[in-house]
């Protein structure tokens, strides 16, 4: 019987102070490019971090909304938004290669990856900033949404994602972060819900923003292991 395996992904270089933490648990990251948060300087200390840890990276671009945090809905589209999100992905890539590292995959970033759940324009567009600037990687999304079908038709891997800290609706879609409850960080929930999902996703998300993500990543990749999970990046 084969081994369950699963990825541990967090949203880094934003500016929390758990980074150093989380890139000692998870297996891969996805590093804040410049549209949200994120500048050379940040994203070149968590590639470093992350080399030295072993953690696979990727771009982790966003409308170009640094104000409200990229969390603020349907800020851009259309060519604009495919033009700064290659800006965003193209200056990981370039950070990256100076040393000696390369992105495999692309998450986008708070509300540009909630709308593009239900927007097939919105994820197309995603998914052509991804084929043009990196045709061999992975783009992480929610299953069975927009993000997917965009990533299957425009030849691109796709990742399926869950998350840990998340409340989820019935259709499985996210709870919007303005209701109560929609951020989980009670172990009484995490726990069981990371459990769930195995098998349904290939990686879990753990957000690098939420109170006390080093000890809820920790506490996720020891309940895993204990149950025979191995944590594993995608493709490796």
């Amino acid at each position: 019987m084969a081994v369950p395996t699963i990825d541990l992904n967090a949203d880094l270089g934003e500016g929390d102070p758990y980074d150093a933490e989380l890139l000692k648990i998870v297996s891969s990251c996805n590093i804040a490019c410049g549209g949200h948060a994120g500048d050379e300087v940040s994203m070149r200390a968590t590639i470093t971090s992350a080399i030295a840890n072993g953690v696979t990276i990727g771009a982790h671009p966003s409308y170009p909304d640094r104000d409200g945090f990229g969390r603020r809905s349907g800020y851009l589209a259309g060519d604009e938004l495919r033009t700064s999100l290659i800006r965003q992905i193209r200056a990981l890539i370039a950070v990256a290669a100076k040393l000696g590292a390369t992105p495999a995959h692309v998450k986008p970033h708070g509300a540009l990856y909630n709308d593009a759940v239900n927007n097939r324009e919105l994820a197309d567009v995603i998914a052509s900033a991804v084929f043009e600037t990196m045709p061999g990687a992975a783009l992480v999304g929610l299953p069975n949404s927009e993000l997917q079908n965009a990533a299957e038709h425009g030849a691109l891997k796709f990742v399926a994602e869950g998350f840990v800290d998340r409340a989820y609706r019935r259709d499985g879609q996210l709870v919007p972060r303005s209701v109560p409850g929609a951020v989980q960080d009670s172990l009484e929930l995490v726990l069981p819900q990371a459990v769930s999902l195995v098998g349904k996703v290939d990686t879990l998300c753990i957000h690098g923003d939420t109170p006390g993500a080093a000890d809820v990543a920790k506490a996720v990749r020891e309940e895993l292991e204990k149950l025979g999970v191995t944590i594993r990046a995608v493709g490796r």
